[in-house]
């Protein structure tokens, strides 16, 4: 029987492809989108969307399992305080992966791998707003147009 046989092995032994994971969640917490092996980018996807869960739990023993995994602080408060907070809405499905093609040394398939809610911080929010407000505005004070000058009216006015 084939029970319990869903982990991609990676061609790597068990401490080996668990700090590769962690090295790619690391990466793609701190960047928002990777490039990376298309095999990689699906074994990746189950442990970035059950760290993004723990995020969203954001209690103190969810945030010591994420440490405990990742082993990077800093990662783990981006994770909590962006990516997390992002994706709060969401019940799943916090990855997605795009195919990119065959690699050209390898021919290895490629892929990206990125988070669905990308983090807009709230100062960025604010200030497109204010954009928009502006746009919208400005056509309303639309200036008169230009007449073109003709000979005519430029000798009357060297005149």
């Amino acid at each position: 029987m084939n029970h319990g046989r869903k982990v991609p092995k990676l061609q790597r032994d068990a401490a080996h492809r668990k700090a590769l994971l962690a090295n790619l969640v690391c990466s793609l917490v701190e960047h928002r989108r990777i490039r990376t092996t298309l095999a990689k980018a699906k074994a990746l996807r189950p442990v970035a969307e059950k760290l993004v869960t723990l995020g969203k739990r954001g209690d103190l023993h969810a945030r010591r399992t994420a440490v405990a995994e990742l082993r990077h602080k800093e990662v783990v408060k981006k994770l909590f305080e962006e990516i997390a907070v992002a994706s709060k809405d969401r019940k799943g499905g916090y990855t997605r992966i795009t195919k990119l093609g065959q690699r050209r040394s390898d021919s290895a398939p490629m892929a990206y791998i990125e988070w669905v809610d990308a983090y807009v911080p709230a100062a960025t929010k604010a200030a497109e707003a204010e954009v928009v407000v502006e746009t919208v505005e400005a056509p309303a004070e639309a200036a008169p147009k230009k007449k073109r000058a003709t000979k005519k009216a430029a000798e009357a006015a060297a005149e």
